[in-house]
């Protein structure tokens, strides 16, 4: 019973990790392609965002949930495996190569708000876990 029961949490684990790589090239995808290509999927127009929570800073909240969604992800996987790419640190870095190649990348556009909002969701989660470990 007890294998029973240890198998089943490393497949969790193992499935949460997945997930985890899954996130980050849903992440590069979206962040990279020249357009909002998650407005295009919900209203048709590649120039439109999505605004999941009505907020005073726009859509930049959407950027604050995922990354506290992937900072989480990260954690759990990295307490149980010895995984690089889930290291706090490259997160932190992702975050914010992804937002600069805004720059470059046609028809996106660079915001420090959206920089804000991803650096922020990674904070909540690091101080979320260093108050409860």
């Amino acid at each position: 019973m007890y294998y029973i029961k240890f198998e089943m949490k490393n497949t969790i684990f193992h499935i949460i990790k997945y997930l985890y790589y899954f996130s980050i090239i849903v992440l590069l995808i979206v962040y990279l392609f020249p357009g909002s290509l998650i407005g295009y999927f919900l209203y048709g127009d590649l120039g439109k965002q999505p605004d999941l929570i009505s907020n005073p800073i726009g859509t930049s909240i959407n950027h604050c949930i995922y990354f506290i969604w992937l900072t989480s992800l990260a954690i759990i996987i990295s307490n149980k495996f010895k995984v690089v790419f889930a290291n706090i640190y490259l997160i932190f870095l992702l975050s914010i190569l992804l937002e600069i190649s805004h720059l470059f990348i046609p028809n996106r556009a660079f915001e420090y708000y959206d920089l804000l909002a991803n650096l922020t969701g990674i904070l909540v989660v690091i101080i979320f876990y260093k108050l409860f470990k």
